[in-house]
């Protein structure tokens, strides 16, 4: 019985006593809340159905909370319940219900944490969308992991998501980027306002070997010509150091498709049209401010040309005439304006301010033997993504951006990432799951197999903590997505890999010397074998390798 089990059995009892006590059953919470207590003396699981309800009927919630207690305890799969404090009630599952997970897990295999709570809804996930001017920065870099670890998340819980990369190539940037090619083509010094790096001498000779003449051609002509091979080079680089990390996209939009397809200047009809588009000093202005913006944005310049927001407007308008429900922006931490404006777009277009999200994602840094680390060798002024994974590889990587919330700052310790110790997170993970391969392996070697048979023999309280942590995972998943926070996740899996580990130094799971092989060992081995598979099923939500050796 996972706790998603348990709440809703909980819940059919809750509205029969409320019921059978001549109460309004319809005061019932659709949901019933359940946690794992604190103290394993206190239960298996606890709720506090009684303080949330007992307001609401008029009756004390310790009162309730008896009433409650005597009724679950009289359910099947349930063996004891209590009454605690104000009106909490505790419960112990019976055995044969708490180890029903084991089976459960491998029943479902790969699929066990997916579900279909967000059957129906097609997301839009854009995220990374960094300018084709350089390679990807450190916080370019969180945001291909954690994006990619929230869209693997989302599908599993039953979503249509499409990831998107916003392919920036229009805008004054590029020309900067242009003339920055240019001048190292030449040998010249890199312009005040351009970029550097050896990257902008690598792209440069690319150039030159794919038009030999370009120095000779009219100003214009060559201007444009290191503009489109320069930036179709440095986004090639760039899908590469993605693939390579484990992140692909499903479209890639670019944002001069909203000029040149006319997008820009309809969206910008359809706002004057229904008023929400206004002319003062020369410039139309958004009504921005009367949809929640803390002001009203220019989006067409006294001079004519469009302001950046009107390149937004479009591109919100182009994923909504594609059918999508949710558009989801993952911004950079200099990037909190872009919440109301966003919001304050889609609602003067007439749609649900709520179609938009827009999550932001703080600073990362990196540490090396206690020191930051601040310059790349091929960059020249930023960490790239190429930097880290050369580092600490892939999976290091991928597991140290995701494991902590987008909202805050996070420091990366190189050092940590390398070592082989519990100390390493993603290393105490991947531990926990080859180790069990290799217990697998070995109970192979002596022809033993698992069996889910006897699982009420599992009744130590170390097996019982790993078969509650193990029932978490669906919860947990939901929640992740739910929340979009796929760091939960990491979390989880951490504290799967510690149970397993307690387990482990406790309960012997295969025989020793002449010891004949037993029940309980094939019990042990199927919960072995159920733990191995959901901390598979978590680190492919992240996007991680399990290793079967380490």
């Amino acid at each position: 019985m996972t706790p998603a089990d348990l709440a809703a059995l909980l819940r059919t009892v809750t509205v029969t006593v409320v019921r059978d006590r001549g109460l309004d059953d319809a005061a019932v919470p659709e949901s019933v809340v359940v946690e794992r207590p604190r103290h394993a003396d206190h239960g298996d699981y606890a709720t506090n159905i009684a303080l949330r309800l007992g307001k609401k009927l008029g009756v004390a919630p310790r009162d309730l909370a008896g009433w409650l207690a005597d009724a679950f305890a009289a359910t099947d799969g349930i063996a004891k319940a209590e009454v605690a404090g104000p009106g909490f009630v505790n419960i112990w599952l019976a055995a044969a219900a708490q180890n029903s997970v084991v089976a459960s897990v491998l029943d479902s295999a790969a699929g066990y944490g997916r579900g279909d709570d967000l059957a129906g809804r097609r997301i839009n996930l854009e995220f990374v969308s960094a300018n084709p001017t350089g390679p990807i920065h450190l916080g370019g870099t969180r945001w291909a992991a954690v994006g990619d670890a929230l869209g693997r998340v989302l599908a599993a819980r039953g979503a249509a998501v499409t990831r998107e990369y916003y392919f920036n190539d229009h805008g004054t940037q590029i020309d900067r980027f242009a003339r920055s090619l240019e001048a190292s083509a030449r040998g010249e010094a890199t312009p005040e306002d351009g970029y550097a790096g050896d990257y902008i001498a690598e792209i440069a000779a690319h150039v030159l070997a794919q038009v030999p003449d370009v120095l000779d051609q009219p100003d214009a002509q060559r201007l444009e010509t290191f503009r489109s091979v320069g930036v179709e080079s440095m986004f090639d680089h760039i899908k590469t150091s993605l693939h390579d990390f484990g992140t692909d996209f499903d479209v890639y939009t670019h944002e001069n498709k909203m000029f040149t397809s006319g997008l820009v200047d309809e969206c910008i009809g359809e706002l004057k049209a229904n008023g929400n588009l206004y002319e003062a000093d020369g410039a139309w202005w958004l009504r921005s401010s009367d949809f929640g913006d803390d002001k009203d944005r220019v989006v067409i310049k006294s001079d004519g040309d469009a302001a950046y927001i009107a390149g937004d407007i479009a591109y919100y308008k182009d994923k909504r005439n594609r059918g999508f429900d949710l558009c989801i922006y993952m911004l950079g931490a200099d990037h909190h304006g872009y919440i109301s404006r966003l919001k304050a777009a889609a609602a003067a277009l007439g749609d649900d301010p709520a179609s938009v999200e827009v999550l932001i994602g703080q600073m990362v840094n990196l540490v090396r033997d206690g020191t930051p680390v601040r310059m790349s060798k091929r960059a020249g002024t930023v960490i790239t993504l190429d930097d880290l994974v050369d580092a600490v590889g892939t999976d290091a990587a991928r597991y140290a951006l995701i494991r902590s919330s987008v909202d805050v700052n996070i420091d990366i310790d190189l050092d940590l990432l390398r070592k082989q110790s519990n100390d390493n997170p993603v290393y105490y993970v991947q531990y926990a799951h080859a180790r069990l391969s290799a217990l697998s392996r070995n109970a192979a070697d002596l022809g033993l197999t698992m069996s889910t048979s006897h699982l009420d023999l599992l009744d130590d309280p170390a097996e019982g903590d790993l078969i509650r942590t193990i029932g978490d995972f669906d919860e947990v998943v939901a929640s992740a997505a739910e929340l979009r926070e796929p760091h939960r996740i990491c979390r989880y899996l951490e504290s799967l890999a510690g149970a397993y580990h307690r387990f482990y130094a406790r309960c012997r799971v295969l025989p020793q010397g002449d010891e004949p092989a037993a029940d309980i060992h094939a019990a042990r081995l199927a919960l072995c074998d159920a733990t191995r598979q959901v901390i598979a099923n978590g680190l492919d939500l992240v996007g991680v390798s399990a290793p079967e050796r380490m």
